[in-house]
């Protein structure tokens, strides 16, 4: 009876262990880099990192320091919990994710129109009080409403672990152009950043009317 109760108190520890494999094999069995690369590429045209190099000296000029560890955690934290819950949040209000999607697809369309001709529609104040690392930056200019409706938009088309990879590598690229924003501008030049800026913003707009 003994040697029983001991062997059944062996195999508990191997059940957890099989069964998080199953999980974490479930998790990453729709795995697909073609998946990844097509959310990363939208994320990329959305969140138009490069595109906002002006802005991120204007606040570290403004602010006299960015803490891009507080950016990057409010940043992430931002799309990852939209992405698994911002259907709840639609259906507490009874929004349904066709209207959300036209909305934010106006909304896109907009930002577009923005990054394209130049103009400011959206007016974004900044405010030199130590919370510029979490807004205005990490919201709205990085994780902005365009970038939530578009992850619940890929939500719909990819699986969530292609489309966590995608945030991942945004994410990645978002630390290193933050962080070396003053290296980039003057590497690339204000016409280099201003040019990228213009194509991410005819991607976005393309993105707006195929949503």
């Amino acid at each position: 009876k003994n040697m029983l109760l001991s062997a059944s108190g062996g195999v508990r520890p191997f059940h957890k262990i099989f069964h998080a494999m199953h999980v974490v094999r479930n998790f990453f069995i729709d795995f697909d880099w073609q998946q990844v690369l097509s959310s990363f590429w939208i994320l990329f045209a959305v969140l138009d990192i490069l595109g906002s190099i002006p802005i991120i000296m204007n606040i570290r000029r403004r602010a006299g320091s960015i803490h891009i560890r507080k950016t990057m955690v409010a940043v992430s934290v931002i799309m990852v919990t939209f992405l698994f819950l911002g259907q709840s949040l639609l259906d507490i209000f009874s929004i349904d994710i066709g209207s959300f999607v036209l909305a934010g697809s106006i909304i896109l369309f907009i930002l577009g129109l923005e990054m394209v001709l130049d103009i400011s529609i959206f007016h974004i104040s900044l405010d030199n009080d130590g919370t510029s690392s979490i807004v205005p930056l990490a919201f709205p200019i990085v994780s902005g409403t365009g970038t939530l409706i578009t992850l619940l938009t890929l939500k719909e088309d990819y699986a969530i672990v292609n489309v966590l990879c995608g945030i991942l590598a945004n994410l990645i690229f978002v630390y290193v152009v933050i962080r070396y924003s003053e290296f980039i501008v003057h590497r690339l030049g204000k016409l280099g950043v201003n040019i990228i800026h213009k194509v991410m913003g005819v991607v976005v707009l393309s993105i707006a009317v195929k949503l």
